[in-house]
């Protein structure tokens, strides 16, 4: 009998990044200017998914009630040069062919919180709350722009995310990040997770099965059950 095929998990770190569709850029650009910041972000906002989060495709996440449910691409990072130019001026595909080995899909669970600037680690970083695709898939620039994801909840479909809406598209945003940190090779950035019209996002609970999907990817697909008391 062979062995089953082993499930890809990351290998780095995991970048998440806010604010990073229309819609959601949007719907807070009134807010920007109030406290604490009092102005538009000028860099990428980025927070961290910890090792604790990784869940491999198709294994059961334990939540503790309701839990929003963020659709993601992340990006692979893989070897890197240095001083590659930024990926701006035409060298957009140059420089996204030198620093990313694949894309995968990525299910970025979070308890639902009222402080976006600020929210605990303890909302977004709970044991399991990063499902991770099956599998990184060799994606060109263009195909990424092009991609929209599918969120599904029991079946029923429940949002669709287009990344030819990002504020920073995947070079854009690989540059951005680039002037003020490193990304090693196994690190994964996610391009970021979109709203619904309303601002929130999908929600599910313990019995529910979540799916994510997108043309030239495995589904990523995840049962919710309840944590242990």
């Amino acid at each position: 009998m062979s062995a089953a095929p082993a499930r890809w998990l990351p290998a780095g770190t995991v970048y998440g990044t806010l604010l990073n569709f229309r819609r959601e850029w949007d719907l807070w650009a009134p807010k920007m200017t109030e406290a604490p910041y009092k102005a538009a972000p000028k860099a990428p906002v980025l927070y961290v998914k910890t090792a604790n989060t990784f869940t491999p495709c198709g294994a059961d996440i334990a939540v503790p009630g309701e839990v929003e449910v963020g659709a993601a691409l992340g990006l692979v990072i893989g070897d890197f040069e240095p001083n590659l130019p930024p990926a701006l001026d035409g060298q957009a595909q140059a420089a996204i062919n030198k620093r990313v080995t694949g894309c995968v899909l990525l299910a970025d669970l979070s308890l639902p919180h009222p402080s976006y600037y600020r929210p605990p680690i303890k909302f977004r970083n709970r044991d399991g709350f990063l499902g991770c695709g099956p599998a990184s898939v060799p994606l060109a620039l263009a195909d990424i722009a092009a991609l929209k994801l599918e969120v599904r909840v029991n079946g029923q479909a429940m949002q669709t995310v287009d990344l030819s809406t990002l504020v920073r598209d995947a070079a854009t945003l690989l540059a951005d990040v680039g002037e003020f940190m490193t990304l090693q090779p196994g690190d994964v950035l996610m391009l970021g997770t979109d709203c619904l019209p309303d601002g929130a996002r999908p929600r599910a609970r313990a019995g529910d099965r979540i799916e994510i999907s997108a043309p030239g990817f495995a589904p990523l697909h995840h049962t919710l059950i309840a944590e242990a008391t």
